[in-house]
């Protein structure tokens, strides 16, 4: 019997190919009926950063909401985004927003992330891009390179689109 597709893991870094990708995720869904779930991780600071953080900003609470406001500008940003990409459809392919069943920003780490929410989703596929850097280790690009190496999930990985010329 081959596999169905009932429900998608769109996991976006919001970088300008990120569209390219979702465009395969909506075409997918659209053929198999599947669900679509998007995840934004913002990534945890490190630990060098929160110390510099603490070092110049001393009220806790400034820090708690400098910290939150990352989170709320990726969640802004993927909103415009949706809302830009489902203005310039067709109204017929429009119609499969109605599959999207969760938006999710999170701020944690990226690879661990989408394995868990992959597992906890019960999806079927993981639909991620790749990122604009140089040769192997960046043409997947790091979290994508460990997602695939860790998941047992299918995934579809989307490259970045070549400019010719």
């Amino acid at each position: 019997m081959l596999p169905e597709v009932r429900k998608i893991l769109y996991s976006t870094d919001l970088s300008k190919s990120s569209t390219a990708v979702f465009e395969h995720a909506c075409y997918l869904a659209k053929k198999t009926g599947a669900e679509i779930h998007i995840l934004h991780i913002v990534e945890k600071l490190s630990n060098d950063a929160k110390i510099t953080l603490q070092t110049y900003v001393m009220d806790s609470k400034s820090r708690r909401d400098l910290l939150q406001e990352r989170v709320h500008n990726a969640e802004d940003k993927l909103n415009q985004r949706q809302d830009n990409f489902w203005e310039n459809l067709h109204p017929d392919d429009a119609e499969v927003r109605k599959q999207i069943k969760s938006i999710n920003v999170v701020e944690a780490y990226p690879a661990e992330t989408i394995i868990k929410h992959s597992k906890d989703l019960d999806v079927d596929l993981i639909i991620m891009g790749t990122h604009e850097k140089g040769i192997m280790h960046n043409f997947l690009g790091s979290v994508a390179k460990n997602v695939l190496n860790r998941s047992h999930i299918p995934m579809l990985i989307v490259p970045i689109a070549q400019k010719e010329g």
